[in-house]
């Protein structure tokens, strides 16, 4: 009778141990197809990354709604420290040391700000990212491919990001980025990488030499 009974429970041990064994091997099959998942996410969004802000520059054309709060939409080119943007409101160069802004509810005037320290971009600040704080995962999507970005615990600003690329350019066609509860989407048109020359994003100068000129640096 003991000897059935151990014989018994030996049998019963030996099943445990399979079924951990299994769920083990399980587990790790689970792990290494998330680490494959997200090998490929942060590849695919480096290389979208860097066309648009890599060294050969980058323009295109936006549509952004942060819910709630603030709508615009325009275009926008920059190459390394430059760049220029033009929306209903304002056409903006920035040279990497002096911003020149031009705001059409003020006819003729041109606006001169430190590019350091430009209070007149409310937004720009609140986008810092830091590609090693998120965890990356990618998924088919009917317009091509998302990128997702959850950002790690403890991790600061950016909460999430939702990026959709072109199947095959890896192109950039929208944006979404939560910031603390509030949604900022980014719809990307037009997009261009590369071919954007310093004669595109040099402030005419010659175009506003009747224009009075503010300096609040």
């Amino acid at each position: 009778m003991c000897n059935f009974a151990a014989r018994n429970v030996k049998i019963m041990r030996n099943k445990v141990l399979l079924t951990v064994f299994l769920l083990i091997s399980a587990l790790n099959s689970v792990v290494a197809e998330e680490s494959d998942n997200e090998r490929q996410a942060k590849r695919i969004f480096n290389q979208t990354y860097q066309q648009v802000f890599g060294e050969q520059g980058a323009a295109l054309r936006y549509d952004v709604n942060i819910t709630g709060i603030y709508k615009t939409k325009g275009k926008i080119w920059f190459k390394g420290k430059k760049s220029k943007f033009e929306d209903a409101k304002t056409n903006s160069w920035n040279d990497g040391t002096t911003v020149y802004t031009v705001k059409r509810k003020k006819k003729n005037v041109v606006e001169i700000h430190d590019a350091k320290r430009n209070k007149s971009d409310k937004y720009s600040g609140k986008f810092k990212f830091e590609p090693e704080n998120f965890i990356y995962s990618i998924a088919n999507d009917d317009e091509g491919l998302l990128i997702t970005l959850k950002a790690k615990k403890g991790a600061k600003g950016i909460k999430e990001v939702q990026a959709l690329v072109e199947r095959n350019t890896y192109h950039p066609i929208r944006l979404r980025i939560k910031i603390a509860f509030i949604w900022t989407t980014i719809k990307i048109s037009e997009f261009q990488s590369g071919g954007i020359t310093d004669e595109v994003l040099r402030f005419p100068v010659e175009k506003y030499k009747n224009y009075k000129y503010i300096d609040k640096r």
